[in-house]
Order: C-alpha cells, then sequence, then structure tokens
C-alpha cells in the first residue's frame, strides 16, 4: 500500500519558450511521488530529465497540465509557502566559500526565523541534528572549500533536511563522487527516506546503483515519455534495456547490470571441475581478448582451459597439458600460442 502523495503531476508538459515559441521537452507527463520513498530517475542525456526536475522544483513554469505539491495546485503557492514544503540540492556547490558546514546547515532554517534570520534555540538543535543524521558533525566548523566533493554534497543534505520539507530534489547528487562515496550517498538518501519519512526524489546517471536502491524508478525520454515503477518490473518487463539499449551494451535483467558485448574472432573451450567464480573472471578476460569462451563439460576439444580446485589455470591441447600458471593473465597469453 501507497503511503501519502506528495506529488503528482497530470498531463504535464515540459520545455521553455523561445522567441515566442513553446519548445516542448517532454509532453503527456503523468506519475506521483509519495510520501517514505526514494524515487530515482533516470534517461539517456538529453531527455529532458533536468526540465522536469526543474519544472517540478519551480524553478521554471510548466508549458501545460498540473502538477500538485501535497494536493494543492503548484500555481497556488507562493515562494514563502513552497519553501516550508520542497527543498532543492544541485549539483554545483563549489561557489559556497568561507562558511562552515554548520552555517551552511543554518541557512536550511531561513523559512522559520523570520525577517532577521535569527536562529532560536530549536533552530540550533535542528541543525545539530541534522549534521548527525548525515554523519558530519565532525565537519560541522570546517570551512566548505577544505570538503571534499562528497563531504560537501552532504553539507547541502543536510541543509536541505534542516529545511524541514516533505519532499526533497536532488539534481545528480553523486557526481563527481568516487565508486564507494556513491554507493554512500545512495544508501544515505534511502536511509532518510525511510527514517525521516521524506519523498527524495533525484535524477541520476548511476543506473546500476539507483537498481539496487530506489523505490520507484521515472523512466523519461523524448520518444517514450515517462514510465514509473520499481526497480524489479522495469527490468522484467525490459523497460531497462530497451531505454537504454546501445550497440555494444547489454542489459542482465536478472542481475539488474549492463555489460559491455566484445566483438570475438575465435573460440576455445572453459572447464572448472567445480563451481568456481574464476571461471567467470577467466571468461571476462577472454572476451576483452576477442576470445568468445565455450563452457562445456566435453573433453573432445583441442585446446581447452581446465579450472581445477588447486587455484591453477590449465592449458590442455590435443590431450596433453602444456602449461599450469597461476594468474588469469598468464592463462590468456598462453592459449594464444595454440589458437
Amino acid at each position: 500500500m501507497h503511503n501519502n502523495i506528495t506529488i503528482q503531476i497530470k498531463n504535464l508538459t515540459t520545455g521553455y519558450k523561445h522567441k515566442g515559441h513553446d519548445i516542448v521537452v517532454g509532453n503527456n507527463l503523468n506519475a506521483e511521488i509519495h510520501e517514505g520513498e526514494m524515487i530515482c530517475m533516470l534517461g539517456p542525456n538529453g531527455s529532458g530529465k533536468s526540465t522536469l526536475l526543474r519544472t517540478l522544483a519551480a524553478f521554471q513554469p510548466q508549458l501545460g497540465g498540473e502538477i500538485k505539491v501535497m494536493s494543492r495546485n503548484l500555481k497556488n503557492y507562493k515562494t514563502s509557502q513552497l519553501s516550508r514544503l520542497v527543498s532543492v540540492v544541485l549539483t554545483d556547490n563549489s561557489s559556497i566559500k568561507n562558511m562552515t558546514a554548520r552555517d551552511v546547515v543554518s541557512i536550511g532554517r531561513s523559512p522559520y526565523t523570520g525577517f532577521w534570520g535569527r536562529l532560536r534555540e530549536k533552530d540550533r538543535k535542528m541543525v545539530e541534528k541534522c549534521l548527525s543524521w548525515v554523519g558530519i558533525t565532525e565537519l560541522a566548523d570546517r570551512k566548505m572549500q577544505t570538503l571534499s566533493d562528497g563531504e560537501r554534497q552532504k553539507v547541502m543534505i543536510a541543509k536541505a533536511i534542516a529545511q524541514e520539507t516533505p519532499v526533497i530534489f536532488l539534481d545528480e547528487p553523486t557526481a563527481f563522487l568516487d565508486y564507494p562515496s556513491k554507493v554512500g550517498m545512495m544508501l544515505l538518501l534511502h536511509r532518510l527516506a525511510k527514517t525521516l519519512k521524506k519523498s527524495i526524489f533525484l535524477s541520476t546517471h548511476d543506473l546500476e546503483h539507483a537498481l539496487q536502491v530506489a523505490d520507484q524508478i521515472w523512466l523519461i525520454d523524448q520518444k517514450r515519455g515517462l514510465t514509473t515503477g520499481i526497480p524489479e518490473d522495469l527490468c522484467a518487463d525490459g523497460l531497462i534495456g530497451e531505454y537504454f539499449k546501445h550497440d555494444g551494451l547489454r542489459f542482465d535483467p536478472s542481475t539488474s547490470t549492463f555489460h559491455i558485448q566484445h566483438e570475438t574472432v575465435r573460440t576455445v573451450q572453459v572447464h572448472s571441475e567445480s563451481p568456481d567464480f574464476r571461471a567467470d573472471l577467466l571468461c571476462k578476460a577472454l572476451l576483452r581478448n576477442a576470445i568468445c569462451p565455450v563452457v562445456s563439460d566435453e573433453e573432445n576439444q583441442a585446446t581447452r582451459i581446465l579450472i581445477p580446485s588447486d587455484g591453477t589455470y590449465r592449458i590442455i591441447h590435443e590431450g596433453e597439458e602444456k602449461h599450469c600458471v597461476k594468474k588469469i593473465e598468464h592463462a590468456v597469453k598462453a592459449i594464444f600460442e595454440f589458437l
């Protein structure tokens, strides 16, 4: 059962005006965002992700259709009212300098601090809670320019949480982060959605991370429009593979991962005496070297690579063992002697 709807779009048209004409980017878009869910918007470059995100965040007007925030038309909100409902985290925060992390998070309290912007005791307590929630309490007194990209991004997320809005929009929050930091950021956002009952909506190019973490996926491109669903259904229906179909790329719906398709010019048999991940790694290395591995139990092939349980790789040619090596690299090099 879905939680309360926080954002609803009906027959939405997104785009912009140019010389008096409407330039349509997305048309007839329909979807809902619910409380306590993390939603990832995916799509190829030029698909309209940024335009839709900016439209939902009221940074640019819609060309048609309807956007409802907390059951009320977006157009009917004043900016001051919307600031208590929607917060936005953008990718580029490098311009924020000479402010401590605590100072930046404190800005999130501005919708509640009145004209003079003075923090009350409850505002200061909220700031400290937000620093703790995203795990950056120890960074509170550091200047923003001294923080890493990932640390600055966490500061901006803490600022958005301090704004106490039911909805948080993020534009490419994992951009410029290293792999472990990307994973950590996605897990953090998912945890915050669940524990704080927020609707966290983000655009991202990190497909495989999104498919593992998101509660809902929005697939968007200009030809197909907008399709929504849980990651598993979109994989099972073939939609993920279809939206990101490209020469040399194959999507495996069973693992929700993409694989490069290598062109091969020769084959070799690979036989493992027992189930062993090393066989998969060897096959990967062979494919990269234009060799197609044929996994079989037959022993009548002229040349094959045997993987026994002793940690070695053995090159068998015409029934005779020619090489016994311990590294995949050496096995791949040795097999060329017989192909």
